[in-house]
């Protein structure tokens, strides 16, 4: 089974990642990570901490000559603004910010400082699951599984441009500075950034990510807790400030009649049984149906705001305005890196489930055996 664990708070001196499982023979360099770790950081809207950090992971164990001994994988991401803290004095927080872990993690551990709080809950813990997700799409890559991702909101402003997953339509989300495809609409988003951020206020959107080359069967309809589907909406609801998650037409299901929602199948050339269409988004009944994995993640505003809404101080138990920490006005973007690594590692995890394998050559092994066995259908 493949798993982890993070540790580490936003200015500790570091953050840290275990991840075990992952079978012995893969190539793993730290630029495989520090690749991810950087695409992490970009995006418009972000805030000043991302000109302090250049994130990069040491591998401080499970790797060796280069390649992974199917030990545990010890990742360590230092914290540059770590140094900039020993120095300063930092007062208490006192005063929760509404749409945050602020209040009721204060009252469930019951602290007297919300710094206790928003060191943990904040985002910047992603770093270490994008440095985990990392290694688990170089394990992918050896199937032949890709994952993407781009903007498709950003407050009201929507791309709404068909996606082939072309290389050159890749190259165009990446190189964007809010990661979407439409040269216009990614004007627009840079806009309405700009505006909230003229006004103190912050902007949320939808990511939509697409992982192609899947094999039948990942996931079971057997258990609850085995579904696909269930496991990769947990992965992307566990990223802070998403609040929603969708899978294919998601929750335009609704208001559809069934033969406008189920993809028919056929024989198709060059693939054998195939779906004519994906309205299901690569998954039915818990599993992946061969078709690419289709995934969206609304994601909130960020809850800190430079105008601050209205709160309580815990101290004095008066009317205040809630603390303001240094953050950024847009973080879709980049949550669409992160929701790219977080569906690495559940996809990673089901991949070693159905084949197995102490070493990546028999996991391949089994793999092989499995995918010429379904084309006999």
């Amino acid at each position: 089974m493949i798993r982890f664990l993070t540790s580490g708070e936003s200015h500790g001196k570091a953050l840290m990642a275990i991840l075990e499982g992952i079978p012995a023979g893969l190539e793993l360099q730290e630029e495989d990570i520090n690749l991810e770790l950087g695409r992490r950081q970009v995006g418009y809207g972000r805030g000043q901490r991302m000109q302090i950090e250049k994130d990069r992971a040491q591998i401080m164990s499970g790797v060796r000559h280069g390649l992974t001994i199917a030990a545990p994988l010890g990742l360590l991401i230092e914290n540059r603004d770590w140094e900039n803290w020993q120095n300063k004095k930092v007062p208490p927080v006192t005063a929760p910010r509404p749409g945050h872990a602020d209040l009721a993690g204060t009252l469930k551990y019951a602290f007297s400082d919300i710094r206790d709080v928003l060191e943990r809950a904040s985002a910047r813990e992603t770093a270490a699951r994008v440095a985990i997700g990392a290694v688990c799409r170089k394990l992918l890559r050896e199937f032949n599984i890709n994952i993407y991702s781009r903007t498709v909101q950003i407050g009201k402003i929507m791309d709404s441009s068909p996606w082939r997953l072309a290389p050159k339509e890749w190259a165009k989300i990446e190189n964007s500075p809010v990661r979407c495809l439409d040269k216009d609409e990614e004007n627009r988003m840079i806009k309405v950034i700009d505006q909230a951020r003229a006004s103190g206020d912050t902007v949320g959107g939808i990511v939509e990510i697409a992982a192609a080359n899947i094999p039948v069967g990942l996931g079971s309809y057997i258990q609850w807790d085995t579904k696909l589907d269930g496991r990769l909406a947990q992965a992307l609801m566990s990223i802070q400030a998403i609040k929603a998650v969708e899978i294919g037409l998601g929750i335009k299901v609704a208001g559809l009649p069934g033969s406008q929602v189920h993809d028919e199948i056929s024989l198709v050339k060059g693939r054998g049984l195939a779906h004519t269409t994906n309205r299901a988004g690569g998954i039915e009944g818990g599993m992946s149906n061969g078709e690419i994995i289709v995934l969206r993640a609304s994601m909130k505003p960020i809850a800190t705001l430079m105008k601050p809404l209205h709160s309580i101080d815990l101290k004095t138990g008066k009317t205040a305005k809630a603390s303001v920490e240094r953050s950024d006005v847009c973080a879709v973007p980049a949550a669409g890196v992160i929701a790219e690594n977080v569906v690495a590692f559940e996809l990673a995890r089901a991949m070693q489930e159905k084949f197995g394998g102490d070493s990546l050559r028999e996991m391949k092994r089994n793999y092989h055996g499995y995918t010429e066995q379904i084309s006999k259908y």
